[in-house]
């Protein structure tokens, strides 16, 4: 799951907030727990941040399922940071002013989670005025924007609102301006201050290479769900995307840095907003050791997986040329879904006989990633169902086929196409990782604070990891050695993105740890080192960082309780804290969980 540009909709229960949208008829789901009153006062309170960023990032708030959104897009007139910061300062007065009078030990606690939301919002924002000129994929932009809309995810009735957002990207929408102009405008209007830092050519190259992609992506959507009289919008959206695309060739990728290296302070915020709390030299330290007690562990493993699955291999012991055999039984693209599904329908009952977290009735959603979709999101990631007035949608476990290239051409997978793989790839995608935990939260009632405002990606990538674990022990034995590949490309990642982004190593050496040592293939390498250094940079370490903090939490509970310690309960009492950061989340534990586990007899 990867970036999910920190917007990631965490799918709430319509009765958890009063934004459900009239005469919306609820699809039959599992019955959800009564949402506690303190969580509808929380929520009550979450409506002021809400608002307060819905005006500048409409399609956020859409794809978290807000209402009145859907026809609005990204603003980017002049001045939009200024007026950004002013808005979030005066949602943060507002939220404070209820922390005076509120009582409520968890609404407060819920205020307090919002405060420092708002608070991290002025000084990212801040932060990159003062830093960094303001270039983006406006096109990518526009394809994320209509797809929160068209997918199935999303009511027939929100559909309908897709070509008034696509007039009002294109500019044919009541006072609106094309997004790509303002987008132009907003970029020349600071490129006279050469102290500010130009994208980086890696990137810019990329977004090149994805315009054709995101447009031809579009108009596929429309055709889908049969959006009628879209064509002038259609041909309008054609047109200023390439022209976009122009203008960055010519103007913006001679300026573009070779360096992808950020200034030490937005390196710094962007690890605090992923949720990574301690120094990244001490991160690289600890992933180092786990690194090599992984590779030493999949060693051992290696040629007991080539006899048992008859595996002619020169050296048994090397787990790379081990993985590479197993690679030779390719799984057609057309046979993806059904193979991995098999493996899917035989998790749910090892969960539940294992008792290692309780499962939704419901099974699981997985389909294959569009080529549009491949290039705004390279990596398997889990696509959430909305957030508010949910009836019933479900999020889905989305498998991309390659990577784009520069020069348009896409890169072929072999890292997700083969059986082995799917053990752990549906663990830590579907169940019980991100899937489960984002399901849990519709069906637990959690509170917007916890979820949406508290979102780091400690918590959730940390838990979806810790789930791959929880599996590993009842996994085949070629299973359990790519379980292990995959915990050893997340101990890479803890090292590589903070020794890159720290000037300590280069694309080409990290390169080679990822093909070389951890396995991967020249797309998933791309994939990784392109996350590291400009779609995410500070977001990779928060996988082995947020893993180590709940076995750490584990651990501790394990030895406060003794033989009461009980995995199912501890496992779901993590769920019912939704998206807590390491700290609160441990708090919690002790100060709740451990004292009420004594106390039973």
């Amino acid at each position: 799951m990867k970036p999910l540009v920190l917007a990631v909709a965490l799918a709430l229960s319509a009765p958890t907030l009063a934004f459900a949208p009239a005469g919306a008829a609820p699809a039959p789901q599992a019955a959800a727990k009564p949402v506690p009153t303190w969580v509808a006062q929380s929520n009550e309170y979450a409506k002021i941040l809400i608002q307060a960023q819905g005006q500048f990032a409409p399609e956020q708030m859409s794809f978290f399922g807000v209402p009145g959104y859907d026809d609005k897009v990204s603003d980017l007139k002049p001045e939009v940071g200024k007026r950004f910061r002013a808005a979030m300062a005066e949602a943060k007065r507002g939220l404070q002013a209820k922390l005076e009078v509120e009582r409520n030990a968890d609404v407060r606690q819920d205020l307090q989670i919002m405060i420092q939301a708002a608070e991290d919002n002025i000084e990212g924002s801040a932060l990159n005025e003062r830093l960094v000129l303001p270039w983006f994929d406006a096109p990518q932009t526009v394809f994320s924007g209509m797809q929160a809309l068209l997918s199935d995810q999303a009511p027939a009735e929100r559909r309908a609102s897709a070509l008034a957002r696509l007039n009002a990207y294109v500019g044919l929408a009541p006072g609106s301006e094309p997004l790509t102009v303002l987008a132009r405008q907003r970029y020349e209007e600071r490129l006279a201050d050469t102290n500010l830092l130009q994208p980086t050519k890696l990137e810019v190259e990329q977004a090149l290479g994805n315009v054709d992609t995101y447009a031809a992506g579009i108009r596929k959507l429309f055709e889908k769900y049969k959006i009628q009289g879209a064509e002038p919008a259609l041909k309008a959206m054609e047109t200023q995307l390439r022209e976009y695309g122009q203008w960055t060739r010519s103007t913006v990728l001679p300026k573009a840095r070779s360096d992808a290296r950020l200034p030490p302070e937005l390196y710094a915020y962007s690890l605090k907003q992923f949720g990574i709390d301690v120094d990244p030299q001490l991160l690289i330290r600890r992933a180092q050791v786990e690194f090599m007690e992984t590779r030493a562990a999949m060693a051992q493993l290696a040629p007991l997986v080539a006899q048992a699955k008859g595996l002619k291999v020169a050296d048994p012991q090397d787990y790379v040329q081990v993985m590479r055999a197993l690679k030779r039984d390719t799984i057609p693209n057309d046979q993806l879904e059904p193979r991995y599904r098999k493996v899917i329908d035989a998790i749910d009952p090892i969960i539940r006989k294992q008792q290692i977290v309780d499962v939704p009735q419901r099974p699981m959603v997985m389909r294959l990633g569009s080529e549009a979709e491949s290039a705004a999101q390279p990596a398997p990631h889990f696509l959430p169902a909305p957030l508010v007035g949910n009836t019933g949608q479900q999020g889905q476990f989305v498998l991309p086929l390659s990577v784009p290239s520069p020069d348009g051409k896409a890169l072929q997978y072999d890292d997700f196409n083969y059986e082995s793989v799917a053990w752990t790839l549906s663990a830590h995608e579907g169940r019980p990782g991100h899937e489960l935990q984002f399901t849990a939260m519709v069906e637990r009632g959690i509170s917007l604070a916890r979820s949406m405002f508290a979102f780091n990606s400690v918590n959730v990538e940390g838990w979806a990891l810790y789930a791959e674990a929880e599996m590993v022990p009842y996994e085949p034995l070629d299973g359990q050695l790519i379980a292990l590949q995959f915990r050893l490309l997340r101990a890479a990642r803890a090292i590589l993105d903070p020794m890159l982004n720290l000037g300590l190593t280069d694309r080409t050496s990290a390169g080679r740890v990822l093909s070389e040592q951890v396995g991967l293939s020249e797309a998933m390498t791309k994939q990784e080192l392109d996350r590291y250094m400009f779609r995410a940079p500070g977001q990779a370490g928060s996988y082995f960082y947020g893993y180590s903090r709940i076995l750490e939490l584990r651990m501790e509970t394990e030895l406060a309780l003794g033989d009461r310690f009980d995995r199912l309960k501890f496992n779901n009492y993590l769920l019912d804290q939704g998206l807590l950061p390491p700290d609160l989340l441990g708090k919690a534990v002790r100060e709740d969980f451990v004292p009420a586990q004594k106390g039973k007899r």
